[in-house]
C-alpha cells in the first residue's frame, strides 16, 4: 500500500512539474486586423525619432515608443521598414567581418545598407497618465457601486505629431496631430481583456493595464493607419 501511495505521489508531483514549466509564448498581431488585408507592393521608410515636446517631464518613453510603432508598420505589411537606431552595431558586424575572425562563407559587406525614400517623425506634444481619478463609496450604483469592488475611473491622454518626409528632398508629405485618450474602471483583472496581447516594456511597463496604456496603443495604431492611407501611392514600389 505504501509503494502505491509513494507511486501515486511522484506521479502528482511530476505531472505538477512538467505542467509547471511548460514553456509559452504569445505573438501580438493586432495591427494586422486593424487593416484590410494587403500583399500588393511596398514602401520604404525608417522611423527616425520620437521628439520629447510635451509639458510633462521627460520620463524617456520617446524610443519604446518608437520601437512599438516600427514593430505596428512591419505588421501592416505596407512597408518595408528599414533600422536606423542601431546602425552602430550593424557597422560593428562589418568591422568584424573585415577583420578575418569571421568565417568566409558568412560576410557582411559594406553599401548593402538600403536606403529609406521616406522617414516617419514623431514629436510627443501631449502626455496625462492618469490626469483624471473618481470613484469610491460603497453600495448602489454607478461609481459608488464601483467603489465597492475597489474601482475608480481614470483618465489618460496621449498626442504626438506625424510627419512623413521624403529622403530625397526633404518635402512634407503629409502631417497630422493624433490623439489617444482612454477612460476605464480599473477594476484589476477584469480589464485586462482591453489591452494588447503582449506587455508594455521598458519605461512604459509601469503603464501596463491601465488606461495610459490603452491610450498609448490607440494612439500608434491610428498612426499607422495615418501612415499607410497617406503615403502618396508612388512610393509603393518594392
Amino acid at each position: 500500500m505504501k509503494a502505491i501511495c509513494f507511486l501515486g505521489l511522484g506521479l502528482l508531483i511530476g505531472g505538477c512539474a512538467a505542467t509547471s514549466t511548460e514553456p509559452k509564448a504569445r505573438v501580438d498581431t493586432s495591427m494586422e486586423a486593424e487593416l484590410p488585408p494587403y500583399s500588393g507592393l511596398k514602401a520604404s521608410l525608417a522611423v527616425s525619432k520620437f521628439e520629447w515636446k510635451a509639458e510633462k517631464e521627460d520620463i524617456g518613453a520617446g524610443d519604446g515608443l518608437r520601437d512599438m510603432l516600427t514593430t505596428l508598420l512591419v505588421q501592416s505589411k505596407r512597408f518595408k521598414v528599414l533600422e536606423r537606431e542601431e546602425l552602430g552595431s550593424i557597422k560593428e558586424e562589418i568591422g568584424l567581418s573585415e577583420s578575418g575572425y569571421v568565417d568566409e562563407s558568412f560576410t557582411v559587406e559594406k553599401g548593402k545598407i538600403r536606403g529609406a525614400d521616406i522617414l516617419v517623425i514623431a514629436a510627443i506634444t501631449g502626455w496625462e497618465p492618469g490626469a483624471e481619478k473618481r470613484g469610491g463609496g460603497v453600495g448602489g450604483f454607478g461609481p459608488g457601486w464601483l467603489g465597492a469592488l475597489g474601482g475608480a475611473f481614470k483618465k489618460s491622454y496621449l498626442a504626438m505629431d506625424i510627419r512623413i518626409i521624403s529622403s530625397a528632398t526633404s518635402e512634407v508629405l503629409a502631417a497630422t496631430r493624433i490623439e489617444g485618450e482612454a477612460k476605464e474602471v480599473d477594476l484589476g483583472i477584469l480589464a485586462g481583456g482591453i489591452f494588447g496581447s503582449l506587455p508594455l516594456g521598458g519605461v512604459l511597463s509601469k503603464y501596463s493595464k491601465t488606461p495610459m496604456e490603452k491610450a498609448i496603443r490607440v494612439c500608434l495604431k491610428e498612426a499607422v493607419k495615418y501612415i499607410s492611407e497617406n503615403t502618396p501611392k508612388e512610393y509603393f514600389k518594392y
